[in-house]
């Protein structure tokens, strides 16, 4: 018996590397034109995350959310860090406040831009992140609690969260703006806001652990 599974598995062999796939001629645009056919917009990546695996973006937003509260809770009941050392030398502090320069510039691009070309809201959300790090190594703490208070960061990055689902909520619905021309800015329906939004929460999450970090742990 074991040597007509063997015939057969070599005749399975042959066939796959011999015979054509009938389903593949049947398609004559590839799985990149139909996405971005589909979705309205030149980035099939966005196209996917932001459409046709939305559920999975949704879970994505909400775990980040919850990495976030996390941090918060493990570290409520520790006492901060009485000193934390920063780069004094000012050429560290030039070359950093540079490159914060030019992460917030990058996130700003892709934040708006990134249903067009690679890129997207998780990117731009990590170019904000690692801008505010670097403002973070070269500037007092209790400056940086001070504007994220000033600017009520807390409240947006929730508000962004809800807004978001809220968008994913009625895509899903099947609730969607006109998809426009494609390549324009405003094309897509509601994903070049979708990656605003997720561009926005991810770099004021990132801000909110920045900050608990060097409060009760300094500078890693």
């Amino acid at each position: 018996m074991k040597w007509l599974y063997v015939a057969a598995s070599i005749a399975l062999f042959f066939k796959m590397l011999i015979l054509p796939d009938p389903a593949a001629e049947a398609i004559d645009l590839s799985a990149v034109e139909l996405i971005v056919q589909d979705s309205g917009v030149p980035n099939a990546v966005s196209g996917i995350i932001f459409r046709n695996r939305l559920y999975d973006t949704i879970f994505e937003v909400v775990v980040f959310t919850l990495a976030i509260m996390g941090v918060r809770f493990l570290l409520a009941d520790e006492a901060p860090t009485a000193v934390v050392s920063q780069f004094t030398d000012q050429p560290s502090i030039v070359l950093a406040r540079l490159g914060a320069t030019i992460a917030a510039l990058v996130s700003i691009e892709l934040a708006i831009r990134g249903h067009l070309s690679p890129g997207g809201g998780f990117a731009a959300g990590v170019a904000g992140g690692t801008a505010i790090g670097l403002i973070a190594i070269t500037s007092s703490p209790q400056w940086m609690q001070a504007i994220y208070e000033r600017w009520h960061a807390a409240t947006w990055e929730k508000v962004s969260v809800l807004v978001f689902i809220g968008l994913a909520v009625l895509t899903l619905a099947g609730l969607e703006l006109p998809q426009g021309e494609l390549g324009a800015l405003t094309s897509g329906g509601v994903m070049p806001l979708m990656n605003l939004l997720v561009a926005v929460k991810v770099a004021l999450g990132s801000w909110a652990a920045v900050l608990i970090f060097i409060r009760y742990r300094g500078l890693l």
